[in-house]
C-alpha cells in the first residue's frame, strides 16, 4: 500500500512538471511566434516601395529621437491584416496590411503604433516579464507538489498548480494589453510631433471595428492578446478632439506615393489578369500604367512591358524607379546593354538606393570580365551597410570575390549567406573553410570565428528545444 502511494505521488509529479512545462512554452511561444512568422516568410524587395515605406517611417522615428538608421523594415507577402516589431528593431509589415488602407496616413498611424513599441522598450520589457512569469508559474508547480504532498491529496495538489498557471497566462495577457495601450499613446504622440494628422489611425480603427464578430463585447478581455479595438478607438477619439493636427491632410507627394504603392504592390502579388481588371487600359494614370507594365512583365510579355515603362519615362524623365524597372526588363529578356544602361541611369538619380547597387552588381557579373566584376565588387560595398541580412547579397558579394581571387573572403560570404537564410549547418561548414584562408588576427578572421561559434549556439538551442518539447509527449 506504501508503494502504491509513492508510486501515485510520482506519477502526479511528473504531471505537474508536465503542466509547468507547457505553460511556460505557451509563454515563450506567445512571445516568439512573430519571430518565426517573419523568418518563414516571403519578403517583398523593390526601390521604390522600400523607399515610400522610409519616407512614411522615417519623420516618425525622428519624432521618437530613434536613429533613422537602427531601425530596419520589411514587407512580408502575406495577405493577413498584421504589423510587428522584432528583436534588432525590425519592423514587420504585411502586404495585406498595407492593401488594406484606404489612405497613406492610415498606414503612417499603424506604424507610428508599431515605433511606439519599439521606443517603449517593449520588446527588452516583454523578455524580462516573460522570465517573472516562468519563475511564478514554476512557484505555482512546486506550491501544487508540495501541498499533495503533505496533505495526501493528489488531486487538490494538481488543482493549486493548474489554478496557478491560469492565473499567470491570465497576467501574461493583461500585460500585453497594457503594452498595446501604451503604443498607441507613444504613436499619437510622434504623429502630433511630426504635425501629422492621428485621423488616419482612427479611420484604420473603425475599418477593423466594422470586420469583428457581433459578440465581441461579451468576450472576456484576458482572453485577447490586445486591447479591445473599440476601447483603443474611444482614447483615439480623445486625442483627435484636443490634437492641433487632427485636420491635417495627407501632402499631394503622400498621396501619389501611396498610390503607386498600392499599384506596384498589387502587381507583383496579384495574377496578371487581376492587374488588368483592377489597372485596365482605359486608365491611363501612373500608378495604372506601372501597375500594367509590372503585370506584362510577370506575363514574360517584355515587349509590351517595355513599350509602357518606355511612355512613363517620355513623361517623367527623372524617375529612377522607372529606369530600374526598363533595366530589369531588359535584363530579364536577355539585353544586357541595354539593361546596363537603364540601370545606370537609375543609380545616377538615385546614387544611395541599396537595391539598386545590388542590380547593378548582377549586371556586372553577369558581363563576367575583370573590370566588370571590380565595379560590382563596389556596388556590392556600396550596398553592404544596408543589404548586410540579405541572402541574396551575399550570394553576389561570393561571386565577385571569388572571380577576384579573393577565395577566403569569397567562403566567408557564403557563411554569411548561409547565417541569414537560418542554415546554421552549413554557416559552421563554410565559417571553417574560410578560416583556412583568411589572414589571423583580421577582422574578417574574427567574424568567421563569430559565425562558427554563432553556428554551434543555434545548433544546440535547436537541439535542446527539440528535445525540450519532446518530453511533453
Amino acid at each position: 500500500m506504501f508503494r502504491l502511494g509513492v508510486l501515485v505521488k510520482q506519477l502526479i509529479v511528473r504531471i505537474l512538471w508536465r503542466l509547468f512545462i507547457r505553460v511556460n512554452v505557451v509563454l515563450i511561444v506567445l512571445f516568439q511566434i512573430s519571430v518565426a512568422y517573419a523568418q518563414n516568410s516571403q519578403f517583398i524587395r523593390d526601390a521604390e516601395i522600400e523607399t515610400i515605406i522610409r519616407d512614411f517611417v522615417n519623420p516618425l522615428l525622428d519624432a521618437a529621437k530613434i536613429n533613422r538608421n537602427s531601425i530596419s523594415v520589411y514587407i512580408i507577402n502575406e495577405g493577413g491584416i498584421n504589423a510587428f516589431v522584432t528583436d534588432g528593431n525590425k519592423l514587420f509589415l504585411n502586404s495585406g496590411l498595407i492593401m488594406a488602407m484606404q489612405s497613406p496616413l492610415q498606414l503612417i498611424g499603424v506604424i507610428a503604433h508599431e515605433i511606439g513599441h519599439i521606443a517603449s522598450g517593449h520588446l527588452a520589457q516583454t523578455s524580462n516579464t516573460i522570465d517573472s512569469f516562468a519563475k511564478a508559474s514554476m512557484l505555482s508547480a512546486i506550491a501544487g507538489i508540495t501541498v499533495g504532498f503533505l496533505s495526501g491529496r493528489t488531486d487538490t495538489g494538481a488543482a493549486i498548480a493548474m489554478g496557478g498557471q491560469s492565473a499567470v497566462i491570465r497576467s501574461f495577457m493583461q500585460y500585453s494589453q497594457e503594452q498595446e495601450s501604451i503604443a498607441d499613446q507613444a504613436g499619437m504622440r510622434f504623429l502630433d510631433a511630426s504635425k501629422q494628422s492621428v485621423k488616419g489611425l482612427q479611420s484604420f480603427f473603425e475599418h477593423m471595428i466594422s470586420q469583428e464578430m457581433p459578440n465581441l463585447t461579451r468576450q472576456s478581455s484576458y482572453l485577447s492578446t490586445h486591447p479591445f479595438t473599440r476601447d483603443r478607438l474611444n482614447s483615439i477619439k480623445a486625442h483627435v478632439s484636443i490634437s492641433s493636427y487632427s485636420n491635417v491632410q495627407a501632402t499631394p507627394k503622400q498621396i501619389i506615393n501611396f498610390n503607386r504603392l498600392l499599384a506596384k504592390l498589387h502587381a507583383f502579388i496579384s495574377l496578371p489578369s487581376q492587374t488588368f481588371c483592377k489597372y485596365p487600359e482605359t486608365d491611363s494614370s501612373l500608378p495604372a500604367k506601372l501597375a500594367r507594365a509590372i503585370a506584362y512583365r510577370n506575363k514574360l510579355d517584355y515587349k509590351r512591358s517595355l513599350e509602357l515603362t518606355m511612355e512613363l519615362i517620355k513623361e517623367y524623365p527623372e524617375d529612377p524607379y522607372l529606369y530600374e524597372l526598363e533595366g530589369k526588363v531588359f535584363f530579364e529578356s536577355g539585353n544586357t546593354k541595354a539593361a546596363l544602361a537603364s540601370m545606370l541611369k537609375a543609380h545616377k538619380l538615385a546614387p544611395n538606393i541599396s537595391l539598386i547597387e545590388v542590380f547593378l552588381s548582377q549586371i556586372f557579373l553577369s558581363i563576367n570580365d575583370y573590370n566588370s566584376n571590380k565595379q560590382a565588387m563596389l556596388h556590392l560595398q556600396n550596398a553592404k551597410p544596408s543589404e548586410g541580412d540579405s541572402p541574396f547579397f551575399w550570394h553576389y558579394l561570393a561571386i565577385a570575390e571569388g572571380r577576384l581571387g579573393n577565395i577566403g573572403e569569397a567562403v566567408l560570404a557564403l557563411a554569411e549567406e548561409s547565417v541569414c537564410e537560418g542554415n546554421w549547418e552549413m554557416a559552421a561548414n563554410q565559417s571553417k573553410r574560410a578560416q583556412k584562408t583568411l589572414k589571423p588576427a583580421t577582422p574578417m578572421m574574427l567574424r568567421a570565428i563569430d559565425i562558427e561559434l554563432l553556428a554551434k549556439s543555434k545548433a544546440f538551442t535547436k537541439r535542446r528545444n527539440h528535445s525540450y518539447v519532446s518530453s511533453l509527449e
